[in-house]
């Protein structure tokens, strides 16, 4: 029995989440209202016979306990595991020593930065030097309170005063190298304070500890206008959200996060209230970062600068080249990497644009209502890509309208959901007074070319393991797709072409091939070819046994389409059991309230038609393919 099965057995999911929300008993089972999305009918169920729990209203959540403390707290597997397997007495695998010496390493730079925090908060609140600091927290109407939460400082001039402060704490030369606060030169290794007259801005993780720092200069001419900690072992920027730790209760309550660019507008946009705003690190939003919020809301909100250089500085990390647009119509930025970011991690992903000459901050400081409209007012990536390109363009001219259409179109093929692709194309079709027929034509010729199986002359014959009643689907499925890299995409893209939902962590059950799979899922989207020890060094040491479980040689032999063809027809046979099982609960769950005359039968006979039209659609794809 692996520890994640020993700590399911040990605990009562009933128990572990009416530590979260108030459940009521229902026949056999327990409901609530959902904590993951706002309702006024109760859709959210606790089934104890199978240890699991399942949203049946909007958000269609479901999994087992690790799954609801991870969504509810915004944890990572290991640390869900860590707190699990405390709650019910399971003892985890010792860590090596390698692993345990790299935790001492990383508490004791933790610590230190916490307490230069401490030292540069001090120096602006009480040292006749930071006085320039101080007006300058004033002029940006930051008061004493947000001075406390994001507790800003003030680093003192001088080469060395913040170096010998924290060697007269205990640390030595190197750690204070380790966490980014000093400088090393090259040839004779002396150091000096990396941080000197500057307003500083603590940076904390997810967890709340701190990682690194932002600093301001103070100076009107000086370079660079912000100093960020380098690269180290805590820091990474590309996978921070500055903010985060602060607005995590706010963003899953509101179920809404809002991304802006700047330090300034995280603080002052908390102050006036507006607790679910995160920023990026000056850096290309990355995937890492919307994953983190995707944990807690999949409703994201970018809130763009509105000059054409920072709608370029935010989305440029997931631009992606379009060889047929014409010069002559140049869009502000091409969004189809966030409408892949969109589909592949099944959020939504809106536009702000800012009133001109006006950032996140000011506009707060100064139009508190005004921001609360544009963040309700938000459009959707394609539909404010759309507006860009449409604004930009002389549409009397048939050369440019073509060029809007080229660009358009790869954009509108990305978009999963046919509704909503046909209700943009309808648009465009009306804003260029062109042929509809001819256009949509194309837009669905185009769709389907790229959504295309690779043909097969004869069926090929699918493994022993595939079609066993006592398989392990979802480990085969896991090992299917550590064999080759381009499988995942593969099976994604036969799945849309069908109409069906791409592989996604919610078709794992089992919450270590879940995170298994969530780590895998994020090497195989980036540039280089992932191998099984990158995986390895992504995933928790407690997943090492389940992982080296897979023995790749299994399927080595087999042939590139017929692995292919078998990945899709495992996902496939992931879903049909699961929607079945789903089915016949809502026919208790339905039962049930008809007999105590509920007022959420009408959300369960909703559900029960759209799981039942789901589960004929799979049969379907699995009878074709």
């Amino acid at each position: 029995m692996s520890v994640i099965d020993e700590v399911k057995e040990r605990l009562d999911i009933v128990e572990v989440i009416s530590t979260y929300i108030p459940l009521q008993k229902a026949g056999r089972n327990y409901k609530a209202l959902c904590p993951f999305h706002s309702e006024k009918t109760a859709s959210f169920v606790v089934f104890p016979e199978s240890q699991h729990w399942h949203c049946f209203g909007a958000c269609g959540e479901g999994g087992d306990v690790f799954g609801f403390v991870m969504k509810h707290e915004g944890w990572d597997f290991r640390t869900a595991l860590t707190e699990l397997a405390r709650r019910a007495g399971v003892e985890l695998t010792p860590r090596t020593p390698d692993q345990v010496q790299r935790d001492k390493e990383n508490d004791r730079l933790h610590q230190l930065l916490e307490i230069a925090a401490d030292y540069f908060n001090q120096l602006l609140l009480e040292s006749p030097g930071a006085e320039q600091a101080r007006r300058y927290v004033e002029k940006r109407r930051l008061d004493a309170d947000t001075i406390q939460q994001f507790q800003l400082g003030y680093s003192p001039s001088g080469w060395d005063r913040t170096r010998t402060y924290l060697i007269q704490q205990g640390y030595s030369l190197q750690e204070l190298v380790q966490s980014g606060m000093l400088v090393e030169r090259g040839e004779d290794r002396s150091t000096y304070d990396r941080f000197r007259d500057r307003l500083m801005i603590p940076i904390k993780d997810a967890k709340g500890r701190f990682i690194g720092f932002g600093a301001r200069t103070l100076d009107p001419q000086g370079i660079p206008k912000y100093l960020n900690s380098p690269q180290t072992q805590l820091f990474d920027k590309s996978r921070i959200l500055f903010g985060f730790s602060d607005a995590r209760k706010a963003i899953r309550r509101q179920d809404q996060a809002v991304i802006v660019e700047g330090y300034m507008d995280v603080m002052q946009a908390h102050q006036a209230g507006f607790k679910n705003v995160v920023a990026e690190m000056g850096t290309a939003l990355t995937e890492h970062q919307i994953r983190q919020l995707q944990q807690i809301t999949k409703r994201i909100i970018l809130a763009l600068d509105p000059d054409t250089a920072g709608v370029q500085a935010t989305l440029r990390g997931v631009q992606i080249a379009n060889a047929t647009l014409e010069k002559a119509v140049e869009p502000v930025f091409d969004p189809r990497g966030l409408v892949g970011y969109a589909e592949r991690l099944d959020a939504e992903i809106r536009i702000i644009q800012l009133p001109a000459g006006q950032d996140p901050d000011d506009l707060i400081r100064d139009e508190p209502g005004r921001w609360s409209r544009l963040v309700q007012q938000a459009q959707p990536v394609v539909e404010f890509y759309m507006d860009k390109l449409l604004s930009s363009a002389n549409l009397d001219d048939a050369q440019q309208k073509k060029s809007v259409v080229d660009a358009m179109i790869p954009l509108l093929r990305n978009v999963g959901n046919p509704v909503e692709r046909s209700s943009y194309a309808q648009r465009l079709v009306r804003a260029l007074n062109i042929s509809a027929p001819q256009f949509l034509h194309e837009l669905e010729r185009q769709t389907r070319q790229a959504a295309r199986r690779p043909s097969r002359n004869n069926d090929s014959t699918i493994s022993e393991m595939l079609i066993s009643p006592k398989s392990d689907l979802e480990r085969y499925c896991i090992t299917a797709l550590l064999r080759r890299a381009s499988a995942l995409g593969y099976v994604n893209q036969s799945l849309s072409g069908e109409g069906l939902q791409p592989l996604e962590k919610q078709d794992f059950l089992d919450a270590g091939w879940r995170t298994i799979f969530e780590s895998w899922q994020s090497l195989v989207t980036g540039e280089a070819q992932p191998s099984i020890q990158d995986l390895q060094a992504v995933i928790p040491a407690d997943l090492y046994p389940q992982l080296n479980s897979i023995q790749l040689e299994d399927i080595s032999e087999t042939k590139e389409e017929e692995l292919l063809r078998d990945v899709k027809r495992t996902v496939l046979r992931l879903r049909e059991p699961a929607l079945a099982q789903r089915i016949q609960e809502l026919y208790t769950l339905i039962r049930d309230a008809q007999e105590t005359g509920g007022d959420e039968i009408s959300t369960y006979m909703v559900s029960l038609r759209s799981n039942t039209a789901a589960l004929r659609h799979i049969q379907k794809a699995l009878s074709e393919t």
